[in-house]
């Protein structure tokens, strides 16, 4: 019998761990491994969460907002994401090779490696978003193969071929581009917990204001730097808080400013989509946002004297005064707060969607302005039981002695209709 050579080295044994390079460094007395990992790993080394049953050290994974992670990285090629934070168990091996002993390999045990696996502590809907993506990918990629073998049409194969060589390159994303992730070496399961509820503790959620002012993407966002430069917002929207509180000197917040411009391109309850963002430009939404401005400015005394009054006035300082200090004059926009519905966001939301409307159906921005400035003098509020808001057919879209519409989106684009159709058949009081 002629004898067989056997080499083990080309043998691949069960394997059930990652190696990376890595640094080492200290923080609140604990060690800290620091290292990136490429996005296909984060399921493997990493829990994969599940919504069904929520790990006892963290908290409920929404699956919606996960699988909005996986989209978000398949539709931005120039994604960005924080580093991730997972806590070692005892499982975790480090090498070092550099002559202090920060730089090193570190082994890191897969997570169904037992029960020293890692933990995580902040990044869960990452790591599951990521996952989807792949199933999502892996999925499309069986279809195509299926398709490809049913189908003779050179057209259909080449179309498909294009698809299947773009998932590809999607699925290799996820392998060639990489995440940062701190691990840090704690073996106490209760000091553990406590680290979850001290990362979520210190870290500060992002305001829908602050995130209308960066968020470039969405284009009622990017252009909010240019129709906050409208005399009727210049100097008086807030940039940090959604809220309009009684003790806030400004007229709305930039979140506000963005939920105008959409009114004005899509209806006060519709989205801006995505045809519609890849097709307008940003002259155009900043051209038809002023225009809205411009009219409502023009028609309504209240907002026509919040456009005119000194910007210096809203010193956001004076906000920050103690309640037990002299307080300073209330400012236009805090006044109309008290006494009339334009110092509602919803009903300039309303009133953007009347806009839209109306020059849809090629009303003339002068008649529109005559219009508004008939309603002008409804607009006292809270409302009253006999005010047009009452007795007409938008009485379902009041409180009584309500100082806004109500808020729901329901409501808010069933009052637009109505006061749209009034501009033909207006009420007696009108």
């Amino acid at each position: 019998m002629t004898s067989i050579e056997i080499d083990p080295s080309r043998l691949s044994l069960v394997r059930e761990e990652s190696t990376y390079l890595a640094l080492r460094t200290t923080q609140g007395g604990r060690t800290v491994y620091t290292t990136r990992v490429p996005l296909g790993d984060l399921s493997v080394i990493l829990p994969l969460p599940d919504p069904a049953k929520p790990d006892p050290d963290n908290r409920k994974v929404d699956p919606v907002h996960a699988k909005g992670f996986g989209q978000y990285l398949a539709d931005k090629p120039d994604w960005v994401a924080p580093t991730l934070l997972a806590r070692d168990t005892g499982g975790c091996r480090f090498e070092p090779v550099s002559a202090d002993g920060t730089v090193g390999y570190l082994t890191v045990p897969w997570a169904l490696g037992g029960i020293a696996r890692l933990i995580t502590i902040d990044g869960q809907h990452r790591i599951l978003g990521v996952h989807l993506e792949k199933k999502r990918i892996t999925d499309e990629i069986a279809r195509i193969d299926r398709d490809l073998l049913r189908t003779s049409n050179g057209t259909k194969k080449a179309k498909l071929e294009d698809e299947r060589n773009l998932l590809l390159a999607r699925m290799d994303r996820l392998k060639t581009e990489y995440v940062g992730l701190d691990i840090y070496v704690e073996m106490d399961g209760i000091r553990g917990q406590q680290m979850f509820v001290d990362v979520a503790d210190n870290a500060k959620g992002i305001s829908s204001a602050v995130r209308a002012r960066f968020d470039t993407y969405r284009i009622a966002n990017r252009t909010l730097g240019d129709v906050v430069e409208h005399p009727l917002l210049r100097g008086k929207v807030d940039i940090e808080n959604d809220r309009m509180t009684a003790r806030n000197r400004n007229l709305m917040g930039a979140k506000h400013v963005a939920d105008l411009t959409r009114a004005v391109i899509a209806g006060p309850g519709g989205r801006i989509s995505k045809k519609a963002e890849a097709t307008l430009t940003d002259s155009e939404v900043i051209e038809q946002t002023k225009d809205f401005l411009n009219i409502i400015s023009m028609a309504f005394t209240g907002l026509a004297a919040v456009t005119e009054e000194d910007i210096e006035s809203y010193d956001p300082k004076l906000s920050e005064k103690p309640k037990n200090e002299v307080p300073v004059p209330p400012t236009k926009a805090m006044e109309l707060r008290e006494s009339s519905l334009l110092g509602s966001v919803g009903m300039l939301r309303v009133l953007a969607g009347v806009f839209k409307s109306l020059r849809e159906d090629g009303v003339e921005d002068g008649d529109i302005t005559e219009f508004f400035k008939r309603l002008d003098r409804h607009m006292a509020a809270p409302v009253a039981d006999n005010s047009i808001w009452s007795t007409t057919n938008a009485k379902d879209d009041f409180e009584l002695n309500a100082s806004a519409p109500i808020m729901r989106t329901q409501n808010i684009v069933h009052l637009t209709g109505v006061i749209t159709d009034w501009y033909r058949k207006p009420p007696a009081a009108i």
